[in-house]
């Protein structure tokens, strides 16, 4: 069967026989692997449309098992984050994340606007590239279901009046009643005291565009302190830890 969609490449791999399996997030399809031929020159268009960070239209074969690049068209390249070694990292990390979030053929049509958003935006901005990813991971775990809780405490849903603790496994903010208890539990180094508005903060990421954030920049202290939190958020609530483009800087 002959079937197309958009998608954004999130790896290429090599395989044998001159083959290429490419991991694309489509907009239709959700994460799918896509077989192709390894091209012959670099002005094909397929070639060119299997690319890491392209933005293509894919015309596939899909069989009962697999599917089959029988043509790509790029939309957007996002050429310049190639250009730039600090983008290129940042992207390289959000790419990596998002196949990891990603269960096969579970169409994400919301993540995938925010990707495309954020691949955009980040190849316009010239600094600073933290506060986007930042943002995009804040918009993923709202997408996906899985945003941290910080409306009342996470242990007696009481109400915040200390905003300063936050609690990885218990998946968001805890109030100064029930904090003994968990430091009695032993829970400490998933138990963060945060000296920054982090329910406004998250509250900001997950509610405006990415038009907003491109001129503003988050604190260098209080965005290495989420980038931690985030880090450690992911990996215990969607176990998606030590990335191999985990040295990037963000």
């Amino acid at each position: 069967m002959i079937t197309d969609t958009e998608g954004i490449v999130l790896r290429q791999i090599k395989t044998v026989n001159g083959r290429q399996m490419l991991v694309i997030f489509t907009k239709k399809f959700g994460k799918i692997s896509v077989g192709m031929n390894q091209a012959g020159s670099v002005k094909n268009k397929s070639a060119l449309a299997a690319r890491p960070f392209t933005y293509a239209d894919y015309e596939l074969f899909k069989s009962r098992e697999s599917y089959n690049l029988n043509s790509g068209r790029v939309k957007r390249s996002y050429f310049d984050i190639g250009k730039d070694f600090e983008k290129f990292i940042t992207a390289s990390y959000a790419l990596e994340l998002t196949g990891g979030m990603l269960a096969e053929e579970d169409p994400q049509p919301m993540l995938f606007q925010h990707l495309t958003d954020f691949l955009s935006a980040l190849e316009r901005r010239s600094k600073r590239h933290d506060t986007l990813l930042l943002a995009y991971m804040v918009k993923a775990l709202h997408v996906l279901g899985n945003m941290p809780e910080t409306g009342a405490c996470v242990f007696c849903g009481g109400e915040l009046k200390n905003r300063r603790s936050f609690s990885v496994e218990g998946g968001g903010m805890v109030c100064e009643k029930c904090l003994p208890e968990v430091l009695k539990s032993g829970e400490e180094p998933l138990l963060y005291d945060v000296n920054f508005d982090i329910i406004n903060i998250l509250s900001y990421f997950k509610k405006e565009p990415f038009s907003k954030f491109e001129k503003i920049a988050l604190d260098d202290e209080v965005s290495s302190k989420l980038k931690e939190i985030l880090r450690k958020y992911f990996a215990y609530h969607l176990e998606i830890s030590e990335l191999k483009s985990e040295v990037v800087k963000i």
